[in-house]
């Protein structure tokens, strides 16, 4: 049964999409059956992996009005190992009627549920907003992997996504658990690093994990290119960081599993 992890934080320019799609990519390559999900509006993560309009068959929004089930809306990647479901809310009326519907939050759980089987790993790209199809997520996850740039901003952000897990929990999904917290962007020398990190570590050291991403052009390069950076260019600091984050997430999966 495949562990469902979304990628969230109410803070843009984070690299929450990045690291949603280079995770995915990574855990593909590790040989880890995985479906990521796109569930932000703006469809980054289509972006990211080369899906323009004419290449999407359906999407999260053919599930959220029931006129599509999950199944139907996978898409193959180049990766053997990786499928993708976009996100192709591509019109203002379309995202109105994406707003509305998303506020049955068991949309996605009862979605995911008929696919799980199917996948050890089922990432989840969530939009920076604490609402609608967040809360849809959120109640479909097994866990939450908190990606942050460390910053006085990022740091509030994740004092309120700390407060909006603790009311899921008593909403709608009372197991769901932190997976942890993920440094991206990370500049090992700066002074604000130092400073956030100090203050970071004095709230939430135990959710932190020890992979940090460091910061690098490439990234954005390979979305340019529409493919993770681990296809881009494998031997990169960056891509290294995205397989190091997720042979971290795989081992601790199987060390809770053993417990």
């Amino acid at each position: 049964m495949g562990k469902v992890i979304s990628i969230c934080i109410p803070k843009g320019g984070v690299g929450k999409t990045t690291t949603a799609v280079n995770l995915a990519a990574s855990l593909a390559i590790a040989e880890k059956k995985t479906l990521l999900i796109d569930s932000d509006p703006f469809g980054s993560s289509s972006i990211a992996l080369g899906f323009t309009p004419d290449k999407i068959k359906a999407g999260i929004s053919e599930i959220f009005d029931f006129s599509m089930s999950l199944e139907h809306a996978i898409h193959k990647t180049d990766m053997q190992y990786l499928n993708f479901v976009p996100a192709n809310i591509n019109s203002i009326k379309l995202d109105e009627k994406f707003s509305k519907s998303s506020e049955n939050r068991v949309i996605l759980r009862n979605a995911v549920r008929s696919v799980k089987k199917n996948y050890e790993y089922i990432i989840i790209d969530c939009p920076p907003v604490l609402r609608g199809i967040t809360l849809n997520a959120l109640t479909a996850s097994s866990s939450i992997l908190i990606p942050l740039k460390c910053g006085h901003l990022s740091l509030d952000a994740i004092d309120r996504l700390f407060d909006y897990i603790k009311w899921i929990r008593e909403i709608s999904n009372p197991s769901l658990l932190v997976e942890g917290i993920v440094r991206t962007m990370y500049e090992r020398e700066s002074k604000v690093t130092e400073i956030a990190e100090k203050e970071l570590k004095l709230k939430y050291k135990r959710y932190l994990l020890e992979t940090v991403i460091p910061v690098t052009n490439l990234l954005t390069e390979a979305t340019f290119f529409g493919k993770p950076l681990c296809l881009y260019k494998i031997n990169s600091k960056g891509a290294t960081a995205y397989l190091d984050l997720a042979y971290e997430l795989i081992n601790k999966n199987i060390e809770s599993l053993n417990n």
